[in-house]
């Protein structure tokens, strides 16, 4: 959108606000209009866009000018499944009976920093002890480096399932861990867990509907809740406003989550035909991390020791799935978030999904949709995030070289700036 400013308007929010830069850009991919706009001034103030005005303006005086004449820029990016605490390693299982809380703090600072310098500015955070929340905090207080974090707190799960954190330890250490600990087995208790997640100071609600790939439990594809279970979880969370996710394997699983309302689905690695009519309907996202699954994969294949043997066997089954099952759903027309599930695969590579959701079938310019506008859209956020244009937020990345021509240039991103103010610049 071309967007004019009057020198009064200037003025008044210079005065209001303080410094504005002026970003001279050499294309603007606005994710509104399918090309790139040539020679464009991006105006910033006070951490949002002013305008996007056609040309290289001359700036006023004392303003200072950003020049990018040399990129593509487009809106900051947003992955839609991340665990912002971790990353997977041979020792990743050892290290949950060694670290305090205060260890993997400072251990993910250096996850949040990659993440932010690859150019992904928000992500949804799905999944981890708690430490989330204060990471997310510590960002948005200025302590540390990192993107937005909208954080799920601790994934709800039934007893036994994925995300059931006594799953495999000593019979006197697993007791009987419920709602407050973030597993359910009942409509009461799913009520529960989501508040509990809302005290605990979540922004959304996930669920592992059914087994999962890392977990320490043999089914990686069995339903693990009811449809009236997850009806309660999704009502509770619609209650606060939260957006819910549904980690998801297998076909019931997936059935019983759609059915029950849930907004997005994880993974979805043996959806079928059934499956996608069921989203289409009901306007369900699939977020599908082609990233984590060709991740376990390759690691499982090429190092038996990096898995435990439980664990090992579920990635060869799952993991070259996932690709396959993303081009059905891209053909088919369901909704597409944009997600790779980093923390599995390595923090910092998450621009790699956008050459894998490409190679899948998908073109350039939709793999770019699915990470600004298609993830603002299931986060809820719109109306700050995912576009170019006045009043958004200025969450910016650039790179040189033409992404539309070669996707591959989004993992060498040159450009990063968060919320108006300039993280990397090369």
């Amino acid at each position: 959108m071309k967007l004019t400013i009057s020198i009064w308007c200037w003025l008044v929010v210079h005065v209001v606000f303080g410094q504005t830069l002026y970003l001279h850009c050499g294309a603007v991919l606005n994710c509104i209009a399918d090309r790139a706009e040539l020679e464009q001034t991006i105006v910033v103030e006070a951490g949002k866009i002013m305008g996007v005005l056609d040309g290289y303006v001359q700036t006023p005086e004392g303003v200072e000018v950003v020049d990018l004449k040399d990129m593509t820029v487009m809106p900051g990016f947003m992955d839609m499944h991340v665990h912002i605490e971790g990353q997977s390693s041979p020792k990743r299982y050892e290290e949950g009976f060694r670290m305090n809380d205060a260890d993997v703090a400072l251990k993910a600072t250096i996850y949040c920093k990659k993440t932010l310098m690859a150019g992904f500015t928000t992500v949804r955070d799905l999944g981890g002890s708690g430490v989330n929340v204060s990471l997310r905090n510590a960002i948005n207080r200025g302590f540390i480096d990192g993107p937005r974090i909208y954080t799920s707190e601790k994934s709800i799960a039934t007893t036994g399932g994925h995300a059931d954190p006594t799953n495999g330890v000593r019979k006197d250490l697993m007791k009987d861990p419920g709602p407050k600990e973030g597993v359910i087995n009942s409509v009461q208790d799913a009520r529960k867990a989501v508040r509990q997640r809302y005290k605990n100071g979540a922004d959304v609600i996930k669920i592992t509907a059914t087994g999962g790939v890392l977990s320490v439990a043999k089914d990686g594809m069995g339903p693990q809740f009811t449809v009236e279970e997850v009806s309660a979880i999704v009502a509770a969370a619609d209650d606060y406003g939260f957006v819910t996710a549904a980690h998801a394997h297998g076909v019931e699983g997936m059935k019983r989550a759609v059915l029950g309302g849930i907004h997005s689905i994880e993974h979805g690695t043996f959806m079928n035909d059934e499956i996608i009519t069921l989203m289409k309907e009901r306007g369900t996202y699939y977020v599908p991390t082609i990233s984590a699954g060709r991740f376990v994969f390759e690691k499982a294949k090429s190092n038996p020791q990096f898995f435990p043997a439980i664990i090992r066997l579920k990635a060869l089954a799952i993991g070259p799935q996932i690709q396959e099952t993303f081009t059905k759903a891209y053909k088919a027309g369901v909704k597409i978030a944009f997600g790779t599930d980093s923390g599995v695969s390595p923090h910092g590579d998450n621009a790699k999904e956008f050459a894998y959701m490409v190679e899948a079938g998908m073109s350039p310019y939709d793999a770019i949709k699915s990470a600004t506008v298609a993830a603002s859209d299931l986060l809820r956020v719109s109306d700050r995030f995912g576009t170019l244009e006045a009043t958004k937020m200025a969450d910016i990345v650039g790179v040189k070289g033409d992404p539309l021509e070669d996707i591959t240039l989004l993992q060498h991103i040159d450009f990063v700036m968060k919320g108006g103010h300039i993280y990397k610049m090369k």
